[in-house]
């Protein structure tokens, strides 16, 4: 198994939630320059096929063993925290190492596509842990809330199709579609705002770091003007994120649950280069809204040795 990150919520009384997003702390255990770190600096990245994953380390002792946030065990992370607010936006805080137990390895459909949406009894993996459920449920509301904020600044929330191979002896026996469902949203949701709260925290220190944020307009706008004329939908004539969050709002009450992917396609498409916009956020430019992403950030190693020039929330 590699299980790389887990999460946990505290609420507080002011009605704040406070984030912590553990990732496996991979550099503790790959030193500069040696032969694991040069294996990793050759790949470039992990690459998931769906039947064969070809992972960016050595895959025996580190993406699957002793950097797996395995339960049970202690494990080396590094943790980003941050806090939601009452209206869903983000308080950031700090990044910082620790020795985490992660408590229980649960599976998407079992929390998500059926026991959050109440079409199943809670599940034994759930059940069994003091406290999870309480602590699912809040991480829930909690992915909603900032949801809900970031839908309301312009963030564009676009279904396509992905579909994972059923494999049986090594054959592929059948193509399964996988299904959004709301554990998936939890997932989504706090590493968008853990994305967020590491810029700002390399920001505050002065670190250097390459961030890679579109904030050109569309590239074929007039042409998703036109295509939204197709359903009757009217957006303006310049870019406007908001505009286009509305007509994809409607386009996904309104259709079929199998059409709706297809649409969202077209927008892609249309979009042209720059990565997947569901994850927009406001800040105040409405191309930059359109947009900007969920940044791809390549910082120095151990950000965690940054000193923010002024104090920063710690825990």
């Amino acid at each position: 198994m590699d299980l790389d990150q887990i999460e946990y919520c505290e609420e507080g009384k002011d009605g704040s939630v406070h984030v912590k997003v553990a990732i496996a702390d991979v550099d503790a255990y790959v030193p500069y320059y040696s032969h694991a770190d040069r294996y990793a600096a050759h790949n470039g990245t992990s690459v998931y096929t769906g039947i064969v994953t070809f992972p960016m380390l050595p895959p025996d002792r580190l993406s699957k063993g002793i950097t797996s946030l395995l339960p049970g065990q202690d494990c080396q992370v590094v943790v980003i925290d941050y806090t939601v607010l009452p209206d869903g936006s983000i308080r950031h805080g700090s990044l910082s190492r620790a020795i985490v137990a992660n408590k229980a390895k649960l599976i998407y459909e079992e929390v998500g596509g059926e026991w959050l949406e109440e079409t199943r009894d809670i599940p034994a993996s759930v059940s069994e842990v003091p406290g999870l459920e309480a602590q699912l449920r809040l991480q829930h509301r909690t992915a909603q809330r900032l949801r809900r904020y970031r839908m309301k600044h312009g963030a564009l929330d676009l279904r396509t199709i992905e579909a994972e191979p059923v494999v049986e002896y090594g054959l592929v026996r059948d193509l399964v579609v996988q299904r959004q469902d709301l554990a998936r949203q939890v997932i989504e949701e706090f590493m968008v705002a853990a994305n967020g709260t590491t810029v700002a925290y390399l920001e505050e220190a002065g670190s250097p770091m390459i961030e890679r944020v579109v904030v050109t307009p569309p590239k074929y706008w007039n042409e998703i003007v036109d295509t939204a004329a197709e359903y009757d939908w009217k957006l303006p004539k310049r870019p406007d994120a908001k505009a286009l969050s509305r007509f994809l709002d409607s386009e996904r009450e309104r259709s079929p649950p199998e059409t709706f992917p297809d649409l969202s396609l077209t927008i892609v498409k249309l979009m042209g280069p720059g990565g997947n916009t569901s994850h927009a956020i406001q800040n105040g430019n409405p191309l930059a809204t359109l947009l900007l992403r969920s940044p791809t950030i390549h910082i120095p190693p151990h950000p965690t040795g940054a000193t923010p020039t002024s104090s920063s929330s710690g825990w």
